[in-house]
C-alpha cells in the first residue's frame, strides 16, 4: 500500500515538474479536485500544494474521488508526449533538428504561478515555447529569473496604483539547477570595468522545450549585483544595461558552457541583442577570423523580432554606460570605442547618438520581422534610415503575425464542444482552415449556453476579487452589494491591457454622459470590466488608470464598471474566456499586434477594435466590429475625438442592437452567427502553431541551412 501511495504522490510531482500541465485542463483538474481551497491558497502552484499534502493524504483523497485512473492516465500521456519521435518538427525541420533554435527573451509568461513576465511580450514568448514543444521543434529558451517578478498591484482609496514586491520561493517552483561537469551549480561570468557580473542558471521543462533562466543572486556578486535580477523592468539605465549584458552575453555563455551550438539565434525584442556580439566573439576566437567576417557569418543564422512601434520602447544607452559595461568586451574583439558604438547607431559617426539595442539587432541579423502586417510597414518606415540606399518597401524587415497558444487560452468547456463537433483530432489539425468549417454545425443554443456558462464563471470570479478589494479598502457598503455587481444577462465588455497612454484605455470614458446613458438603458444596458497595470515609472499611465478606478468606485457606476486589481495570467484567462466583447482602442498605428483579442475569438467573444495590429488584417466586416475605417489625423486631439465618435457609433448602431436581438428561444441568433464566423475565419490563422510554423519555414530552416553551409 505504501508503494501505491508514494507512486501517486510521485506521479503528481512528476506532472508538476513539467509545465506541460499548464496547457492540459484534465491535469489541472487533478490538483483542483484534490483540494480546491488549498489550490487557490497556493495560487495554482502544484509543487507548493504537494509540499502540504502527504502521500497518505493523496491516496485517501484519490480513493474518495476515484482519481487513480485519472492520475495514471495523465502520467502516461506526459510520458508518451515526451517520448514521441515523429512530430511535425522531426519531419519538416531538417537542419534545425541537428542544431537547436535558441530563443532569447527578457520575459516569459507561462503561468500565473511563475510571475517572470509583465505582459504581452512575455506571454507571446511563453506561447512560442509551448507551440514549439507541441510541434516538436528543437528549441531552448534563454531569459532571466526575476526573484520578485514584475509587481503585485494594489489600488488605494483614491484609485492610485501601488506596487508590492514578493520574493519567489524557488524551492516551491519547478526549477532545477543547471550543473557543471563537476556537479556544482554552473556559474557564468561577464567582466565589466566596474565589477564582474556572475549568474547561476535554473532550468524549467516546458513540455519538450527547455527554458534556462539566469539568476544574479550568487555570493560571487556584490550586494548591488545580487539584486540585479530581482525585478522586471525596474530601476534606471545602469540597471537595465547590466540586466541586458547578463541576458545577452551571459545567456550566450551558458550555451558555450553546455556545449550547445545554436543552429538559429532568435532574439525576441532588442533586450537580448548583446548575444549577437558574444556569438561573434566566439566565432572570431574559434575560427580565427576578423570581426567583420564573423559578424557576417553570425548574421546568417540570427533572427530578430521587433515588437515596438513606439520610439520610447527601444532601449538606448549613453557612450559612458556602454564603455563601463562593454569596454573590456570590445577590447577583446579588437574594436575601438567608436567602432563599437557605431554598431548601435543609425548614424555611425554621430558621437551624440546613444547606443540603441534595436539598431544592433537589425545590423546583426540576417532576418528581421514585425509582428503584424501593419507593424511590418511601420517598422520599415521607422528604420529606413539604416538602409538609406533602399526604398522604404525594400527595407529588409518583413512580418510574421503573432498567434496564441490555443490550449493555454481555450476554456475547457469550449475544448469539449470543439472535440464533439470538430472531431477528436481537431487540436492536432487546427492550423488547417477546413477543420474549422464544421463550426457551422454547432447548435446555436449549445454554443450560446457554453458561452453563458463561461460568462457567469467570469462574473463570479470578478465578484470574489472585488469582494477582497473592497474589504481591504474598508468599502463595507460595496461588500454587502457584491452579489449585485455585474449581471450575466447584460452585454459585457472587457478592456484589459498595459496602461500606456497610447493604448487609450479611457477612450470610452471620453464621452461620459453618453456612456452613462448606455449603462443605464433599461432595455439594452452594457457593463465593462477593466484590468491592467501601469509601469511603476509611468505617471501618466497611472493617472489614466486612476480615472477608471475612481469611476468604478462611484455609487452611480460601481455595479456596471469594475476594475480588477493585479492583472495577471489568471485574470486574463477568465476575461478572454468570458466576455461578450473585447474592446481595444490604441492610437493607430502604435499597436504592434494585440494578441489578447485573438484569445477572445477562440472562446466565442467578439472584438471591437481600432483597425490596428492583427485586427487590421483579420477584420472582414462579419467576424467582429471595427472602430473607424483605419484613418489617421495629424492632430492627436482630433484623432481621439474621431475615434471616440466611431466607438460610440459602433456600440449604438451595431454591437448593442445585435446582442439584444433575440429569437423565440431567447438566443441572439445573429450574434451567434457572428461568433461562429469569427471562430471559423480566425481560429486557424491567429494561433501560435501557425506562427511558429511560419518562423520555422520562412526563417529557421533557411538560417540553419546557412549555418550548415558556412560551417560545413
Amino acid at each position: 500500500m505504501s508503494e501505491v501511495r508514494n507512486n501517486l504522490h510521485d506521479r503528481l510531482r512528476s506532472l508538476a515538474q513539467n509545465l506541460w500541465w499548464t496547457w492540459h485542463p484534465e491535469v489541472i483538474s487533478l490538483f483542483t479536485d484534490l483540494d480546491p481551497h488549498l489550490w487557490r491558497e497556493v495560487e495554482h502552484n502544484p509543487i507548493a500544494m504537494l509540499d502540504q499534502i502527504t502521500p497518505e493524504q493523496v491516496e485517501e483523497r484519490a480513493s474518495e474521488l476515484v482519481l487513480h485512473s485519472r492520475i495514471n492516465h495523465a502520467f502516461r500521456r506526459l510520458n508518451e508526449y515526451m517520448g514521441q519521435s515523429r512530430t511535425w518538427g522531426s519531419i519538416h525541420c531538417g537542419n534545425v533538428n541537428y542544431r537547436p533554435v535558441v530563443y532569447f527573451s527578457a520575459e516569459f509568461g507561462l503561468h500565473e504561478s511563475l510571475p517572470v513576465y509583465s505582459g504581452g511580450l512575455g506571454i507571446l514568448a511563453g506561447d512560442h515555447l509551448k507551440s514549439s514543444s507541441d510541434l516538436g521543434i528543437p528549441l531552448i529558451g534563454i531569459g532571466l529569473l526575476y526573484q520578485q517578478g514584475y509587481f503585485n498591484q494594489r489600488l488605494s482609496m483614491e484609485g492610485w496604483q501601488e506596487e508590492d514586491y514578493v520574493n519567489l520561493d524557488v524551492g516551491k517552483l519547478p526549477f532545477q539547477p543547471v550543473l557543471n561537469e563537476q556537479g556544482q551549480p554552473l556559474i557564468v561570468r561577464v567582466d565589466t570595468r566596474t565589477t564582474p557580473l556572475n549568474a547561476r542558471i535554473w532550468q524549467l521543462q516546458v513540455g519538450r522545450v527547455k527554458l534556462m533562466l539566469l539568476d544574479s543572486n550568487v555570493e560571487a556578486n556584490s550586494l548591488e549585483d545580487r539584486e540585479l535580477t530581482s525585478r522586471l523592468y525596474g530601476g534606471d539605465s545602469r540597471l537595465r544595461i547590466r540586466q541586458e549584458v547578463l541576458l545577452g552575453i551571459g545567456g550566450a555563455r551558458v550555451l558555450q558552457a553546455l556545449n550547445i551550438f545554436p543552429g538559429v539565434l532568435h532574439l525576441n525584442e532588442g533586450h537580448s541583442s548583446f548575444a549577437i556580439l558574444e556569438e561573434i566573439r566566439r566565432v572570431m576566437e574559434y575560427d580565427q577570423i576578423s570581426f567583420q567576417r564573423a559578424m557576417r557569418r553570425v548574421a546568417l543564422y540570427t533572427v530578430f523580432t521587433t515588437h515596438t512601434p513606439v520610439a520610447a520602447g527601444h532601449d538606448r544607452f549613453t557612450p559612458e554606460l556602454v564603455e563601463d559595461h562593454l569596454g573590456i568586451f570590445r577590447e577583446k574583439m579588437g574594436l575601438s570605442h567608436d567602432e563599437f558604438m557605431a554598431l548601435g547607431r543609425v548614424e555611425p559617426h554621430d558621437s551624440n547618438e546613444p547606443f540603441c539595442m534595436t539598431v544592433l539587432a537589425l545590423k546583426g541579423s540576417g532576418r528581421a520581422n514585425g509582428v503584424s502586417a501593419i507593424h511590418g510597414t511601420v517598422s520599415r518606415l521607422m528604420w529606413n534610415s539604416l538602409w538609406p540606399d533602399r526604398a522604404e518597401a525594400e527595407v529588409p524587415i518583413g512580418h510574421i503575425t503573432n498567434g496564441v497558444h490555443v490550449l493555454s487560452w481555450l476554456a475547457p468547456q469550449m475544448y469539449q464542444l470543439f472535440e464533439t463537433r470538430l472531431g477528436q483530432d481537431w487540436a492536432t489539425r487546427m492550423v488547417h482552415s477546413d477543420v474549422w468549417e464544421k463550426v457551422d454545425e454547432i447548435d446555436d443554443g449549445e454554443l450560446w449556453e457554453t458561452h453563458q456558462y463561461l460568462k457567469m464563471r467570469l462574473i463570479r470570479f470578478v465578484r470574489r476579487r472585488l469582494h477582497d478589494q473592497a474589504e481591504r479598502l474598508g468599502q463595507l457598503d460595496l461588500v454587502k452589494q457584491i452579489d449585485h455587481i455585474l449581471d450575466p444577462e447584460v452585454l459585457t465588455i472587457g478592456c484589459a491591457r498595459r496602461f500606456a497612454t497610447y493604448k487609450r484605455s479611457d477612450l470610452i470614458l471620453s464621452q461620459l454622459e453618453r456612456l452613462t446613458h448606455l449603462i443605464n438603458d433599461a432595455r439594452r444596458p452594457i457593463q465593462i470590466i477593466f484590468s491592467g497595470k501601469a509601469h511603476p515609472h509611468d505617471e501618466e499611465g497611472k493617472r489614466l488608470l486612476q480615472r477608471i478606478a475612481q469611476l468604478s468606485y462611484s455609487r452611480s457606476h460601481r455595479s456596471s464598471i469594475v476594475f480588477v486589481e493585479n492583472y495577471d495570467y489568471n485574470v486574463a484567462r477568465h476575461l478572454v474566456q468570458g466576455v461578450d466583447v473585447w474592446l481595444n482602442t490604441p492610437r493607430r498605428p502604435l499597436e504592434a499586434c494585440g494578441t489578447s483579442g485573438q484569445k477572445v475569438v477562440l472562446n466565442g467573444g467578439l472584438n471591437l477594435s481600432v483597425l490596428d495590429g492583427w485586427w487590421n488584417e483579420a477584420y472582414d466586416g462579419r467576424n467582429g466590429f471595427a472602430i473607424g475605417h483605419g484613418s489617421m489625423h495629424n492632430d492627436l486631439a482630433v484623432q481621439n475625438q474621431r475615434d471616440a465618435d466611431y466607438l460610440y457609433e459602433a456600440l449604438e448602431k451595431e454591437v448593442i442592437p445585435l446582442y439584444y436581438q433575440r429569437d423565440m428561444g431567447g438566443i441572439p441568433s445573429a450574434w451567434v452567427k457572428r461568433m461562429k464566423h469569427a471562430i471559423k475565419s480566425l481560429g486557424w490563422r491567429f494561433i501560435a502553431d501557425r506562427m511558429v510554423k511560419d518562423y520555422a519555414q520562412r526563417f529557421y530552416l533557411p538560417a540553419a541551412s546557412a549555418t550548415s553551409a558556412e560551417t560545413g
